[in-house]
């Protein structure tokens, strides 16, 4: 096979274009991993979205936004990405949200440590190239070193974590609550326990 050509660099008064294969989130073990939220108010991120922006070093959201970890309005949990979204936000701050599957704005996305900061749609793929732009001069095997002492220094996600949130959301499918739930939504009505 024929190595592949390097891209060239971009200097930094050189604006990132916008291309059609462009992904919503780029997050890499071994180098820094940015998330663009875009916002209005019809743009409503749920769990795996959510689960994307914990994963992610920066996250930058539009204000207009809203985030939303709903599975527990569907008589489900939020297990999968429960170890990464209590990792970014902490216990204390995931209570808020994790549970009572409310809908929440781009600025308590920022309380909650999600979000980096909230920019005006407008202004959103100028804060994002801001936060990329100073990764441009420094040392990629300097970064992908320090991202791994980060997550060295941090609680360990470990095999075991994952193995067991995926039982006990594999536990929560089988429910009769997650029934419910799953044939509420899919039939447009309250579930049961709704008051």
């Amino acid at each position: 096979r024929k190595p592949r050509p390097r891209p060239q660099a971009r200097t930094q008064d050189q604006p990132l274009k916008p291309s059609p294969r462009r992904q919503p989130a780029v997050c890499s073990e071994f180098g820094p991993g940015f998330v663009r939220m875009p916002g209005s108010d019809s743009c409503i991120r749920f769990g795996g979205g959510v689960g994307m922006m914990a994963v992610c070093d920066v996250a930058v959201g539009a204000r207009g936004a809203k985030f939303g970890l709903t599975e527990t309005r569907l008589g489900l949990i939020p297990a999968t990405i429960g170890p990464y979204v209590v990792a970014r936000m902490g216990a204390a701050r995931a209570r808020r949200v994790f549970m009572s599957a409310r809908l929440f704005p781009a600025s308590e996305a920022v309380d909650l440590g999600l979000l980096a900061r909230v920019v005006e749609p407008g202004d959103l793929d100028a804060a994002v190239e801001a936060e990329v732009v100073p990764y441009l001069s420094v040392a990629p095997g300097a970064v992908a070193e320090a991202k791994a002492l980060i997550r060295r220094l941090s609680p360990p996600l470990d095999d075991g974590a994952m193995a067991d949130t995926i039982a006990a959301l594999v536990a929560r499918w089988e429910s009769p609550e997650a029934v419910e739930g799953i044939a509420a939504f899919f039939e447009k009505r309250p579930p049961s326990w709704k008051i």
